[in-house]
């Protein structure tokens, strides 16, 4: 009885440590990439978290508020001026436009 045990114990040894073995094969693996990443994304400059707040939701709502106008008034451009020149005319003027147009609809002084 004893030698069917000491048997079932080396099996059973066998087993978790080829199974050790690759969890260690594995271990290295997720080492390696994770090394691999960390050199490649040290040199990307790191993106700063969203601001929260109630200012930072009012600025996002009023950033959105202008380029929606400009948008739409660029789209009435399209739709009824046939003439190339003056839809890009038009976008070029909006581009350049949005930072007064943000500034007379929504700062107070």
């Amino acid at each position: 009885m004893s030698k069917e045990r000491a048997r079932r114990r080396e099996e059973r040894e066998r087993e978790a440590a080829v199974l050790a073995a690759a969890r260690a094969a594995e271990a290295e693996r997720r080492e390696r990439r994770d090394a691999r990443r960390a050199v490649l994304t040290s040199r990307l400059p790191r993106r700063r978290p969203r601001q929260t707040g109630i200012l930072a939701q009012r600025r996002r709502r009023q950033t959105g508020a202008t380029i929606a106008l400009l948008l739409l008034l660029n789209i009435l451009v399209w739709l009824f001026v046939p003439e190339w020149s003056a839809r890009v005319g038009a976008l070029i003027v909006s581009i350049l436009a949005a930072p007064v147009l943000y500034t007379m609809l929504f700062r107070r002084t």
